[in-house]
């Protein structure tokens, strides 16, 4: 498929970075307008208590408001295992439509039966605004923002392209950071390496945000490169690394890797939009499925 690409236009890219899970939300702003899009937000958890609260989402909506700044759409790369989404509480706030990858009906029907949902639990994306599919757009203010369908780490995976700028989500991560993990169920390390590679097929100078780093080697944080430094120095997928290759070491490395800290409730919470699931009384209810993962 051929991307329309736009390396005219420049947004504006807001980063807040959660320490807690190491995500980097954004704020992208239409260069010509005051319109903007948030993409991968973060609620906060403290798992051990069972409390949610909002103050990552809370600083997110108060640089909106304090920009003067009016949120189209608040979109999420994919379902994510590590990190709670703030959607619906951003967008009671700011207004804003949410969007996510039309394969989120796979990843609902997998985890559907993980977490042994019943049949009230909607597994057609209807819980989000929109579905995009490959080469989707959408419009933030003036500006025309395309969807790239990156499956391999999760089914659902899509990286977000706004003029010269490209959110990746977990499709990748900074050079010396390599790849996210692709053993989640839904996820395939071949797959995730011919998605690494539609990225990279992007310009040299696009601008590549991640959505997670965690400082290898014990550098500061850091979530800005560009396509040409991936391909010159990413070290899972840089200097012409093979697929073959990829795999041998995605699959070796994955399998020493443990499931993240907060993989239980954020799949339940994202993949209904950010939506905490209620027992039968109403009551916020996270459960724990054992033996699954």
């Amino acid at each position: 498929m051929t991307y329309p690409v736009d390396l005219v236009t420049k947004p504006e890219v807001f980063a807040h970075f959660d320490g807690a899970t190491n995500t980097i939300s954004y704020i992208v702003k239409d260069p010509n307008s005051a319109h903007c899009a948030i993409i991968d937000s973060v609620m906060d958890i403290d798992y051990a208590a069972g409390r949610i609260t909002y103050g990552h989402a809370d600083a997110m909506i108060k640089d909106v408001q304090e920009r003067g700044l009016i949120v189209d759409w608040i979109i999420e790369t994919h379902v994510h295992a590590d990190h709670l989404s703030a959607a619906p509480y951003i967008q009671g706030q700011l207004g804003g439509k949410i969007g996510i990858g039309e394969n989120i009906m796979v990843v609902q029907d997998t985890f559907g039966k993980i977490f042994n949902e019943g049949t009230e639990f909607q597994r057609d994306g209807s819980q989000f605004d929109a579905l995009f599919r490959d080469g989707d757009t959408y419009e933030v203010g003036g500006m025309t923002v395309f969807t790239m369908f990156t499956p391999g780490h999760t089914p659902a995976c899509m990286v977000h392209v706004a003029g010269d700028a490209a959110f990746t989500g977990d499709t990748l991560f900074m050079p010396d950071g390599g790849s996210a993990r692709a053993d989640f169920p839904g996820g395939d390390a071949g797959m995730l390496y011919d998605s690494i590679q539609k990225v990279l097929s992007l310009p040299d100078e696009t601008r590549l945000f991640m959505c997670h780093d965690y400082g290898p080697n014990g550098r500061d944080i850091r979530w800005e490169t560009t396509v040409a430094d991936e391909k010159a120095h990413n070290i899972h997928v840089g200097e012409g690394k093979t697929r073959d290759e990829f795999i041998a070491f995605r699959t070796t490395r994955d399998a020493e890797l443990d499931m993240p800290r907060l993989i239980i409730p954020s799949l339940q919470v994202n993949m209904r939009a950010g939506e905490v699931p209620t027992d039968d009384d109403g009551n916020p209810v996270i459960k724990v499925p054992l033996n699954r993962f």
